[in-house]
């Protein structure tokens, strides 16, 4: 498979929340994406997708068209996992042959991608929503794409924050049930943190303002430290103390509880691709 050819447009299929996190991570960054090189192909009908054409200045069409396809060199696919079926032979049938594909769609095997857009370089990649702040990680996996590819791809990718690259797609299930899902896992404990809160007598507002402002304070400290996360819980944990009444309670359930949410949405993810992801 020879390397990309020189190169052309950048076609982003999707500007739903991770596609325009994306996207504004390429222009805020320059020598990622110029404006006036990058087509949104989305009907436009979601607030996000109108906010990220309106503050950029760039072209909008509701779908790709043969002629329009022409001159492209990568396409990020940014739509959801039930849309692919319908879209992947169309984009197979028009886009050049040398032309790149990065998918961050959740599930999608490359077995799959390949089936439906041909034999052409694709990356799989999974970001989370944290991209959107230039916070977050992204997983990608390869398969036989040249090294011009990969390096493109993480051109684009690195904009939401590191990217870590493997070689067993296999993986790829897991990666999304634990980083892609897992901000919401985070949220909702910040939900549930302030519910407790308030039902000990704190005012609801109060509760939910200490809830949130403990959670950033302890992931920035878990950025900035050099010690493990049990490390850090031990250092805040004195033997007898509050700390420790509290943790005997989650440490009965929250790794089982944990283990459950992450295998139900492993499974998912595949249910979602159609297959395993091999």
């Amino acid at each position: 498979m020879s390397e990309p050819a020189k190169p052309g447009r950048t076609v982003l299929i999707g500007a739903g929340r991770m596609g325009a996190a994306l996207a504004s991570g390429w222009l805020r960054k320059r020598g990622a994406v110029d404006a006036e090189n990058l087509l949104i192909v989305d009907p436009g009908r979601n607030e996000t997708c109108k906010a990220l054409v309106s503050k950029y200045g760039l072209k909008r069409v509701p779908e790709l068209g043969p002629r329009m396809a022409k001159d492209v060199s990568t396409v990020v696919l940014a739509v959801k996992p039930q849309q692919f079926d319908e879209l992947g032979p169309k984009l197979g049938d028009i886009l050049p042959e040398d032309a790149a594909v990065i998918s961050v769609i959740a599930g999608i095997s490359i077995r799959r991608l390949k089936s439906a857009l041909g034999d052409r370089p694709i990356v799989r990649a999974m970001p989370n929503t944290p991209a959107s702040i230039g916070k977050g990680i992204t997983v990608a996996v390869a398969s036989d794409a040249p090294a011009a590819v990969k390096r493109q791809a993480e051109k684009l990718l690195k904009v939401g924050g590191p990217v870590e690259w493997i070689t067993d797609e296999r993986h790829m299930g897991a990666v999304t049930a634990v980083s892609g899902s897992g901000p919401a896992y985070v949220f909702f404990m910040v939900e549930a943190l302030a519910g407790a809160g308030f039902a000990e007598g704190l005012p609801r507002e109060l509760a939910e303002r200490l809830a949130r402002e403990t959670v950033v304070g302890a992931a920035a400290l878990l950025a900035e430290s050099d010690q493990s996360p049990a490390e850090l819980r031990r250092a805040v944990t004195s033997p007898g103390g509050t700390t420790q009444a509290a943790l005997d309670v989650l440490m009965t359930g929250l790794p089982d509880l944990m283990r459950n949410a992450v295998a139900a949405a492993e499974r998912q993810s595949r249910r979602l691709g159609g297959d395993n992801g091999r």
